[in-house]
């Protein structure tokens, strides 16, 4: 996958999806070290919002291969960006990631963004327009470090912890559970994680209040995904019994896009569900060897009670160690070259 962009793992065909979570087990195990593959390689990460296990996780990356990093913070570290087309730029913002994605994309190999929905309309936001612009302006790769849509890296560590616990990962159940949380999140790592599990073959079932669907089209993406691979798709408002008998959950909040720049309306319709905090009693209605996932960060005893985080149920920081891992498969293939891996891996 060289010489291409990285924004969504539905980007990669099966096979390639299949061989990045091969070599990050390789390269978790030990068995593969690969210690200079990245040696005289740059990545440029921009972080227009914050991050600690993508910013760290990639920065350990690239030094583990023999790469270097750089980490810009547009408004702090660099200059405050501009996003929006056609824009008179009189007011805070100094540059435009016009100019700005060409100027990196000349002194790196790969260039990464972060940049959340900051709009005041879905039906503008969900075109996810910084990050598409952005590698349209960008004469090199560009990585997908989460977007308005999608956080595709999370989406490979999740495929990769659930591939370690289950093994055989087709038809088995996968329960996404909407979980409370003292404000609207987006949607970019829920449908992320739906989508892994689908592109795994999986039982995927999505358990949420009324009002809180995914976007329409994340959900078709998710379909496509589950029956191009042998799984399936299931929808309910009816948490405890998207539970029965699940094999792994995923506990995450997410806003209301129906009510997305709206704030007061939106917190109207999610404060009354509290009630759907992951507890002990919701996990045993899982399967007995169910494990619960989370992204991080998490609000404990908000989203999940921290009897359930520090139980042994919780695999929620074997997922976060993931991150590191198939972000350093994700690197060797784009920037490695074949010789330092083998033309089995860099194909």
């Amino acid at each position: 996958m060289k010489a291409r962009d990285f924004l969504d793992t539905t980007d990669l065909s099966p096979t390639e999806f299949a061989q990045i979570l091969d070599l990050a087990a390789q390269l978790k195990s030990g068995r593969l070290r690969a210690d200079q593959a990245l040696r005289g390689r740059v990545l440029t990460m921009v972080f227009m919002d914050p991050s600690l296990r993508t910013r760290t996780s990639f920065e350990v990356a690239m030094v583990r291969h023999g790469g270097h990093a750089v980490v810009l913070e547009p408004g702090r570290s660099s200059w405050a960006l501009e996003t929006r087309r056609g824009v008179v730029m009189d007011g805070a913002s100094v540059e435009h990631i016009a100019e700005a994605a060409r100027v990196l994309g000349r002194y790196a190999d790969a260039v990464a963004l972060r940049a959340f929905p900051k709009g005041t309309s879905w039906d503008e936001e969900r075109h996810d327009r910084t990050l598409r612009d952005f590698a349209q302006y960008c004469e090199k790769p560009l990585i997908n470090l989460e977007s308005t849509r999608r956080h595709p890296c999370q989406g490979l560590a999740d495929a990769l912890l659930l591939r370690e616990r289950l093994g055989v990962t087709q038809g088995r159940r996968f329960t996404l559970t909407w979980g409370p949380h003292p404000k609207a999140l987006p949607t970019a790592v829920p449908a992320s994680a739906a989508l892994a599990a689908a592109q795994l073959g999986m039982q995927v079932t999505i358990a949420h209040p009324p009002g809180f669907d995914l976007d329409a089209d994340d959900i078709s993406a998710i379909e496509r995904a589950a029956q191009g691979a042998g799984g399936s798709l299931q929808i309910t408002h009816d948490q405890s019994a998207a539970l029965n008998g699940a094999e792994a959950v995923y506990v995450k909040s997410w806003g209301a896009v129906r009510c997305f720049g709206r704030p007061d309306d939106e917190a109207a319709l999610r404060v009354p569900h509290r009630g759907w905090k992951f507890s002990t009693a919701l996990l045993n209605r899982a399967a007995p060897s169910a494990f619960v996932m989370h992204c991080l960060p998490v609000r404990r005893n908000v989203e999940i009670d921290e009897d359930v985080l520090d139980g042994p149920q919780a695999a929620v920081i074997d997922q976060a160690e993931n991150r590191l891992h198939v972000q350093r498969a994700l690197l060797l293939r784009m920037l490695a070259d074949e010789s330092a891996l083998g033309n089995e891996v860099c194909s």
